[in-house]
């Protein structure tokens, strides 16, 4: 039996806004490539998400440079199945060597001879370089600590998509990061009586002086940052673009019904127990929100804009009763909690992956997105080269970047043949 194999320069795994933007990229400097998708273009979008998400940043800030969200206002924030319909059509537009429904199963480096040999679900191809575009959202991470119960309903945020599919009963939304906070905040809007674990976060004001908190971020450099701060790697950041955008605040939260608690520290007997940080990780939050507005002012005065002034933003709330006497103990079944959400985060996984481009951790290793494994390229990381690099945005200029070391090392490669 003959298997026919497909030979080509570049293969991206991955139809996300990072194989997309890659795909977008090598078109350009006329390298041959396929992008594989094993289901759908921005497949996490539709289906990896719950179904009132909107993006984070307004439509002028989270798209690519060469085309606009179509029918969307630029202050706007997008909901997700526009997100996914975006770049279906720019995939479209710049007719991008797309095939979806092919599943990657090996990538190995040839012996004696150039490049890697992809095993898939339809085939073998041969090419000189791999993109490893698949992001960071690959696998759901749920705490060991979680309990073995079978009578709680547990699932992982990215199981979660609407109030309706949970049973009768409170829930306990573990992580307070932009997903858990905007998953609580839907829960105790529907009814549900709802626990939040609050755990160590990043607060910027959805918008100040006018302007949305991307703009600054871009304007005070901070999108090009280009490694997090010590003691800030797993730090959370705290943002909303529901219901038009607002700035996340925890005591109007608390204010409003979600009982606020600590980082979950542990299961046990049938009760769950809680750090004793709430008000300090509350506090640390607004020391993140409040440098920002420092900034912010700073930067107006240094320019002279003629931006209105907002001194209410520097006021906040009194603390709730549930962070002026925080709970750090709860009997589960008299709280009566069925479900936890566990908005915790998520793993890598480049099983698929057989080559030397991973560190003892089993992190990639890689510069800028090159890899230490020539020939082989990660796309969609967070601080693959700055902090805005899982930004849709971001995305795209850290793909450029990929495609024109490919493009010269080509050109390397090429010298001297006849």
């Amino acid at each position: 039996m003959v298997v026919e194999k497909t030979v080509i320069d570049t293969v991206v795994i991955g139809a996300g806004q990072a194989g997309v933007a890659m795909s977008e990229h090598l078109t350009n400097l006329g390298i041959s490539h396929l992008v594989l998708e094993k289901k759908r273009i921005a497949e996490a979008w539709r289906t990896g998400r719950w179904d009132s998400l909107v993006a984070n940043g307004p439509a002028w800030h989270d798209r690519f440079p060469n085309m606009e969200f179509p029918g969307i206002g630029a202050d706007s924030f997008v909901p997700k199945e526009q997100v996914a319909d975006y770049f279906e059509a720019y995939a479209a537009k710049f007719t991008l060597p797309i095939r979806t429904g092919v599943e990657v199963k090996s990538v190995v480096r040839n012996e004696g001879r150039p490049g890697f040999t992809i095993e898939t679900s339809e085939g073998i191809i041969e090419a000189r370089h791999v993109v490893a575009a698949t992001g960071p959202f690959q696998r759901p991470v749920i705490p060991a600590i979680a309990p073995q119960e079978e009578s709680l309903h547990q699932i992982h945020s990215a199981a979660y998509y609407n109030p309706q599919q949970l049973p009768e009963g409170a829930v306990l939304v573990v992580g307070a990061g932009s997903s858990g906070v905007q998953i609580a905040d839907e829960l105790q809007r529907a009814g549900k009586e709802v626990y939040l674990s609050v755990g160590a976060h990043d607060r910027p004001p959805r918008a100040y002086r006018q302007r949305d908190f991307c703009w600054w971020l871009g304007v005070l450099g901070l999108w090009d940052a280009t490694a997090s701060q010590p003691g800030k790697e797993h730090v959370t950041i705290a943002v909303s673009g529901a219901r038009g955008g607002h700035t996340v605040d925890f005591r109007a939260l608390g204010h409003q019904g979600v009982k606020l608690v600590g980082l979950t520290k542990a299961f046990k007997d049938g009760k769950v127990t809680f750090q004793p940080d709430l008000a300090e990780n509350i506090a640390r939050g607004d020391e993140n929100y409040l440098a920002l507005l420092d900034a912010a002012d700073a930067y107006i005065a240094r320019n002279g804009l003629d931006l209105p002034e907002e001194p209410e933003a520097r006021h906040f709330l009194e603390n709730p009763d549930c962070v002026a006497n925080p709970v750090l103990q709860l009997d589960i079944k008299e709280a009566g909690i069925t479900t936890i959400i566990w908005a915790t985060g998520y793993g890598l996984d480049y099983g698929w992956l057989k080559v030397a481009a991973f560190d003892e951790n089993n992190k990639p290793k890689h510069q800028r997105g090159v890899s230490s494994e020539p020939g082989v390229y990660f796309l969609g990381l967070p601080w693959l080269s700055r902090r805005g690099s899982t930004f849709i945005w971001g995305v795209w200029h850290d793909a450029k970047y990929i495609a024109d070391h490919i493009a010269t090392q080509r050109k390397y490669s090429e010298y001297g043949q006849v």
